[in-house]
């Protein structure tokens, strides 16, 4: 009975999971691309190792400097809204790597490492604002956005561990390492992706470039001003009834920039723009419930998609889960 290798059932499996998305989301295209590149690394392992098609080995180093980048290019599209006009300039870690094959192969062994550790702690890097890195992200999926691209950033770090590990080993005269160690690297990007790809808070909510308002100069005031803008177009238009909304979307009906508007709840609320947001959702939601309505129904029309989040925050913000709250309410009135 013929049985798969690890690396092509991977290499299956992320081919059917990028079919899957392309086809039922709304996906940022460096994503797809991500998908494909580690399905098809994955493919060319299994080939290589278990089929004996050694005349490929020469695409692995090739697709291992596509993937870092493509990684970077997928959390920027995120995180600003679209690809700017110099990021093809990432192109030049698979052209140093040709440079490499065709003079001195040996220093692929540093190349790699130093692209997968660079790129994931710059996605690391810009991470460091938590929540409001990411403007074009729902909010009301913040902080499992967030960890899904630090898990990314991890990931590449991590495989850049796993590289020099196997230099070492080859080094050191135990090249059998090589049998086990890339199908481990493919299950854990198979695993990386899955939660990407799985994850309703990155779906795309892209920007073109001439959408962004530009910062203009504003008085020491500037932050309360906004908020009390902010606060009147939430009390006017409701638009965090809208599961889809963002910073970026948010930013652009105040005319205010993306940066001033997150500053400004974060100094003013002492919160971030996700939890300042969601607030408002859930005093929606309790009024509803004081209403009649059920939890799922409050949920459902205040901009919740998930129970889990709603639950979440409900509990944060209101000190209770709803239905205890709901029956604490019941019993004061």
């Amino acid at each position: 009975m013929p049985v798969l290798p690890i690396p092509m059932i991977i290499a299956l499996l992320l081919s059917g999971f990028l079919l899957h998305r392309a086809l039922t989301r709304e996906t940022h295209p460096a994503l797809l691309v991500l998908i494909g590149c580690c399905a098809a690394q994955s493919a060319v392992i299994a080939l290589v190792q278990y089929y004996g098609l050694t005349g490929l080995r020469i695409v692995q180093p090739l697709l291992a400097t596509v993937i870092p980048a493509v990684s970077w290019l997928a959390f920027r599209q995120a995180s600003v809204g679209y690809l700017g006009r110099h990021d093809h300039l990432h192109l030049l870690g698979p052209v140093a790597a040709v440079v490499c094959l065709a003079i001195s192969p040996e220093a692929l062994d540093v190349l790699i490492p130093a692209l997968f550790a660079g790129y994931g702690i710059a996605i690391a890097v810009a991470l460091l604002r938590g929540e409001d890195s990411l403007p074009h992200s729902r909010l009301e999926n913040g902080r499992m956005t967030v960890l899904v691209w630090r898990v990314l950033a991890v990931a590449l770090v991590a495989s850049a561990g796993t590289d020099i590990f196997i230099a070492i080993r080859l080094a050191s005269g135990h090249a059998n390492v090589l049998l086990w160690l890339p199908s481990l690297f493919s299950s854990v990007t198979l695993l990386v992706l899955g939660a990407l790809g799985l994850s309703h808070a990155i779906d795309s909510q892209s920007t073109s470039p001439d959408a962004r308002t530009e910062y203009s100069v504003q008085d020491k005031n500037r932050d309360t001003a906004i908020v009390e803008k902010l606060a009147t177009y939430l009390e006017a238009h409701k638009p965090y009834l809208d599961p889809d909304l963002t910073l970026a979307r948010l930013a652009r009906k105040l005319q205010v920039p993306e940066k001033q508007v997150s500053s400004a709840i974060n100094k003013a609320q002492g919160e971030n723009v996700s939890r300042y947001i969601n607030r408002h959702r859930i005093h929606h939601a309790c009024a509803l419930m004081q209403d009649g309505k059920s939890v799922t129904e409050a949920m459902l029309a205040s901009g919740f998609n998930t129970k889990s989040n709603f639950n979440r925050e409900f509990l944060r913000v209101m000190g209770a889960s709803p239905r205890l709250w709901l029956k604490s309410a019941v019993e004061v009135q």
